[in-house]
């Protein structure tokens, strides 16, 4: 999905919204939170796109594409079936290239069709996004002094220390932004930003004793 969103952007230009409905490759806002947002909301953000997804139980709000949809199967149903992804593809090539830019809309001024209407109109433009996605787990640290955290899909291992060992703890968590705080004290372990790149994010402390210059 995420691929498919960036060669959208590439071919038409980046959009002012988005709007999906709630399913988890588009958001993780009705998954309790636990994951943090995925790879596409982290994608949308970056790129200053506002998201919006539909109302649960409430199919309406997508229905314009749900009509797409239909139009699509119709006419998938009138070709010879594919027998290859490729050809497949070569139909639904066909099928944009008709849609967009030679079937006249009847919903539309004059029966226009999409293409004609979508360069006709000024566009609206993506804007600066200053949400930031806070969020507070609780965990305890391992035997190996780490705990791991979900960011945009992907399972990050944070070093906190074998002396912490056993020790439950609150990760509150603001975008990169990551403290690690003692449930029972208060004490704050570690304080670090995540760095996405990286499986391990490493204490920084000194791997073992300095041995004694002879």
């Amino acid at each position: 999905m995420l691929a498919e969103l960036r060669k959208a952007c590439a071919a038409q230009g980046i959009p002012a919204s988005a709007l999906t409905d709630n399913g988890t490759v588009f958001t993780t806002r009705l998954s309790g939170g636990k994951g943090g947002r995925n790879g596409l909301e982290k994608e949308l953000r970056r790129l200053g796109i506002t998201q919006i997804n539909s109302t649960p139980n409430h199919p309406t709000t997508s229905g314009k594409v749900e009509r797409f949809h239909q139009t699509l199967k119709r006419f998938l149903t009138q070709q010879p079936k594919a027998a290859t992804l490729p050809e497949l593809q070569t139909q639904l090539d066909a099928f944009v290239d008709e849609y967009n830019h030679r079937r006249p809309h009847r919903s539309m001024p004059h029966q226009a069709t999409p293409a004609t209407s979508y360069t006709a109109r000024p566009k609206a433009t993506p804007g600066e996004r200053l949400d930031t996605h806070d969020r507070v787990r609780s965990d305890r640290i391992d035997q190996a002094g780490v705990i791991t955290l979900r960011f945009a899909g992907r399972l990050h291992h944070i070093g906190v220390g074998r002396t912490y060992t056993g020790t439950r703890v609150l990760i509150l968590i603001q975008d990169l932004n990551i403290t690690i705080v003692n449930a029972a004290t208060g004490e704050l372990p570690r304080q670090l930003t995540l760095d996405p790149t990286r499986d391990y994010q490493p204490t920084g402390a000194p791997k073992g004793p300095k041995r004694k210059k002879p």
